[in-house]
């Protein structure tokens, strides 16, 4: 269990840092989180589970998926932000055998993302899991984007 906590520098240490945190979670997802059939299963029990909370200023905070729900930073169970809700959703579908998924950054501007989300391939077909929107397979619009595959 742990939490990264560093100043923020830049994208490639928060990737690394997520990458981190997947791993770390993979064990706590397949013992003690819920088994779902799909993802739209899997995002509603998952929407409904977390809360939306910025980052401490100038900090990248990022959360494994038993820190989230079980000793959270800010003492409220599953609050945190959009790298947090990836790190769960990436470890839970890994958990899930859906191991075919994609990091999406998006940003106004090429060098600077300010949002991330993750996508899985799941029967031949992608979904977006973005627990930051109230509904499943929604992506928001931005001007860069950038898809990553795991």
């Amino acid at each position: 269990m742990a939490v990264i906590k560093v100043p923020y520098t830049d994208i490639n240490a928060t990737m690394q840092g997520i990458r981190t945190q997947v791993v770390d979670s993979l064990n706590f997802c397949v013992n003690d989180m819920p088994q779902f059939n799909n993802p739209e299963q899997m995002f509603k029990a998952l929407r409904n589970m977390t809360t939306y909370k910025n980052d401490p200023q100038s900090v990248e905070l990022i959360q494994s998926v038993q820190t989230l729900f079980e000793e959270n930073y800010w003492g409220i169970r599953g609050a945190g932000d959009c790298d947090c809700f990836t790190v769960l959703v990436l470890a839970m579908c890994c958990a899930h055998g859906w191991n075919n998924q994609q990091i999406i950054l998006v940003g106004r501007s090429k060098l600077a993302p300010v949002h991330i989300w993750s996508r899985v391939k799941f029967r031949g077909k992608w979904y977006s899991m973005d627990l930051t929107n109230a509904y499943f397979n929604i992506e928001r619009n931005y001007k860069f984007m950038q898809v990553l595959p795991v």
